[in-house]
C-alpha cells in the first residue's frame, strides 16, 4: 500500500472544518443534499480541508461517489480535480489493486492517471485530473461519422494500454470513458472492477485473483429453461455433468452418515433430513411457473431426493458399510463413489429443475459488469474470461455509434441478455461460440443473424429505402425509439417471439429516422471497413475475437496516426 498511496497526514480541527463548510455553503446552486455528503467527506477526511475546495457531486456508482474540486497551487492558479470517495466497505486489497492500474497504467493513451490518494480509517479518496466531458447520450445523435471514427480509435488505444500490461477493465461503457468534444481529449476511468489476466504486470491484481479463488468449487451450470414455446438452456458439456452428479452423490452419502439407521426386519430410517433447496443462477430462479406448478415441482423434487436418498443407503448397506453405529464420512464418500449413475440429470431441455442440479454446488465464475455490456462468455458464466470481454464492450459502444440508439441492449437478468444478443447475432452462431468454451446454449426457435450495415442505417434512418418525407419526421425521444429487443422485462417465450417480430418490423422502416441531406455528417458513406471492424469486435467467440493491438491496424482507421 505505502508505494501506491500519497497522503497529507496533517489533521485539522473541527472548528476549521465549521469554518470552511461556512465558506462553501455560500454556493447556493449546490443543493441541499449534496452539501450535507461534503460535509461528511470532510468530517471523514480531514486531510482534504486544507488542499481541496470540494465545489459539488459529479457522479456516483455503487462502490464510490465522485465530487469535483479545486486545487490552490503554490503558484496560485486553481486546478480543477476529481475526488472519488470509495464507500468504506471496499476491501484494502481491491483498493490498492486499483491504485496500482491507475499508476502503472494510467497517465498516457487516454487511461486516467493518480495524483494523490488520502486515507482516514476506512475511508479512502482518490484524487485524479478532471477532465470535463459530454454525456453520451446527449452527444449521440449530433456527432459526425469522423468523430465517432476518431472515438472509436481512442477507446481502443486506451485498451491497448491496459490490456499490454495484463489488466480486464471488465466494465468499458460510454459512461467510464470519458470525451471533451472540443478539445477532443478522452480518459478510460473507474478501475474498480478490474480483474487481471494470468500474466497481469500489475501484482496485487494477481494476489486479488488468488484470493477470488479460494473456496470455488468448480462445477457446471444445471439446464435452465424460460418455460415452453421460446427458451434459452445454458448448461455445461455431458462429461462435467457426471463428475458433478459423482460429486453430488458424495455429499449425500456423507450426510447420510448423520442419520441413525434401525437394523430391524423393514430396515427403516428413523428420519430423513432434506436439504433446503437452493436456485439454479444464485440470484433467483429463471424458470417460469406458476405458483402452483411451483408447490407441486417442490413437492416432487423433495420426495425424489428421498428416493435417492433411500437408494444410496441399500447400496452402501450391502457393502456392509453401515452398521448400527454412524459411520466416518469418509468411508460413505467411497462407497459412493461407484454410484454416479443412479444421478444422471434427467431436467436437460425441460421446464424444470430435477433435485440432481439443485444439490450442485453454485458455478463460481466472475460476471461482474453493466448490463448491457457484458459478453456471452460472462452471461454464460464461463470461468475463463479474457481481455476480449473488454473488446466485446467496445464493440457494443461501437454499435450504439452507428446505430444511434443507447442503450443498444438492456436487459432484466442474463438469459434474457443472451436472448437479445441472439436477436442481432443469431441464435445459431450463438450456439455454436458457446461450444468452443465449454458452454451448450439451448433455443427453441431459430433466430436468423442480422445484417449489421442494414440493421444500423435502417435504426440511424440512413438508408434512402426508409427515409420519410421533411413533413413525417418522427418526434420519439430515444428512449421511445430504443432497440425492440431491449425491454426491460423477464423474458418470458411470448415476450422473445414478439421482440424478434418487433425488430423486423421496426426494421422496415417503422422506426426509422429521417435525416436531412445537409445533416448527414459523413452518414450517407459509411464504408465497409466500419461494419467489418463492428462484426470483428462482436465476434461470439472471445478466441477469435480481435484484439485491441489488432483493431488499431485494421483498414477503418488506415489513414488514423497510432
Amino acid at each position: 500500500m505505502e508505494t501506491v498511496l500519497r497522503a497529507h497526514c496533517d489533521e485539522q480541527h473541527p472548528h476549521q472544518a465549521e469554518e470552511f463548510h461556512g465558506k462553501d455553503e455560500q454556493n447556493s446552486k449546490v443543493p441541499a443534499g449534496i452539501k450535507k455528503d461534503i460535509e461528511k467527506l470532510y468530517e471523514a477526511v480531514p486531510q482534504l480541508i486544507n488542499v481541496f475546495k470540494i465545489k459539488e457531486k459529479i457522479g456516483e456508482g455503487t462502490f464510490s461517489s465522485v465530487y469535483l474540486a479545486t486545487a490552490q497551487l503554490q503558484t496560485g492558479y486553481e486546478e480543477k480535480m476529481a475526488l472519488k470517495h470509495l464507500i468504506p466497505t471496499s476491501h484494502p486489497l481491491r483498493i490498492a489493486a486499483e491504485l496500482q492500474c491507475l499508476t502503472v497504467a494510467g497517465g498516457q493513451d487516454n487511461v486516467m492517471g493518480v495524483k494523490y490518494c488520502f486515507r482516514k480509517n476506512d475511508h479512502v479518496v482518490i484524487v485524479m485530473p478532471y477532465l470535463e466531458h459530454e454525456s453520451f447520450l446527449d452527444i449521440l445523435n449530433s456527432l459526425s461519422f469522423e468523430e465517432v471514427r476518431e472515438y472509436m480509435f481512442n477507446l481502443l488505444k486506451a485498451l491497448r494500454r491496459i490490456h499490454h500490461f495484463g489488466i480486464v477493465h471488465r466494465d468499458v461503457k460510454p459512461s467510464n470513458f470519458l470525451y471533451n468534444r472540443r478539445l477532443k481529449e478522452y480518459a478510460l476511468v473507474d478501475f474498480g472492477l478490474a480483474q487481471g489476466t494470468p500474466d497481469t504486470k500489475i501484482e496485487l491484481l494477481k494476489t486479488a485473483h488468488a484470493e477470488d479463488q479460494q473456496g470455488s468449487c468448480s462445477q457446471n451450470n444445471p439446464s435452465i429453461a424460460l418455460g415452453n414455446g421460446v427458451s434459452v438452456n445454458v448448461t455445461a458439456p455431458k462429461q462435467i455433468a457426471q463428475q458433478s452428479a459423482s460429486k453430488a452423490a458424495e455429499k449425500r452419502s456423507s450426510s447420510l452418515s448423520k442419520i441413525q439407521i434401525k437394523q430391524g426386519r423393514g430396515g427403516k430410517e428413523d428420519s430423513v433430513h432434506h436439504s433446503v433447496q437452493r436456485s439454479v443462477f444464485g440470484e433467483r430462479n429463471f424458470n417460469v411457473y406458476s405458483s402452483t406448478y411451483q408447490e407441486n415441482s417442490n413437492t416432487k423434487l423433495i420426495k425424489q431426493s428421498k428416493m435417492i436418498d433411500v437408494s444410496s443407503k441399500k447400496l452402501v448397506t450391502k457393502k456392509k458399510i453401515f452398521s448400527t453405529k454412524t459411520v466416518s464420512n469418509g468411508a460413505a464418500r467411497k462407497a459412493t463413489s461407484g454410484c454416479p449413475s443412479n444421478l444422471i440429470c434427467d431436467c436437460f431441455a425441460t421446464d424444470r429443475v430435477c433435485s440432481v442440479c439443485l444439490s450442485r454446488c453454485q458455478q463460481v465464475a466472475p460476471r461482474a459488469g453493466t448490463p448491457g455490456f457484458r459478453a456471452p462468455e460472462v452471461l454464460t458464466k464461463c470461468p475463463t474470461q479474457t481481455t476480449a470481454i473488454d473488446m466485446w464492450s467496445a464493440g457494443i459502444i461501437f454499435l450504439s455509434l452507428l446505430s444511434g440508439r443507447y442503450p443498444f441492449y438492456k436487459a432484466s437478468d442474463d438469459l434474457t441478455a443472451l436472448a437479445q444478443i441472439m436477436t442481432v447475432r443469431g441464435s445459431r452462431e450463438t450456439i455454436q461460440a458457446a461450444k468452443t468454451f465449454g458452454k451448450s446454449v439451448l433455443c427453441t426457435q431459430v433466430v436468423p443473424a442480422q445484417n449489421l450495415r442494414a440493421l444500423c442505417e435502417k435504426l440511424r434512418g440512413t438508408n434512402s429505402s426508409c427515409k420519410r418525407s421533411q413533413g413525417e419526421v418522427l418526434s420519439r425521444s430515444v428512449n421511445d425509439s430504443a432497440l425492440p429487443v431491449a425491454a426491460d422485462k423477464p423474458c418470458a417465450p411470448e415476450t422473445l417471439g414478439k421482440q424478434i417480430q418487433h425488430l423486423k418490423s421496426f426494421q422496415e422502416g417503422d422506426g426509422a429516422l429521417e435525416m436531412k441531406a445537409t445533416d448527414m455528417k459523413g452518414w450517407d458513406q459509411v464504408p465497409d471497413e466500419a461494419y467489418d471492424l463492428l462484426d470483428k469486435l462482436l465476434d461470439l467467440n472471445p478466441a477469435t475475437r480481435i484484439t485491441a493491438k489488432e483493431a488499431l491496424l485494421h483498414p477503418f482507421f488506415k489513414d488514423m496516426r497510432l
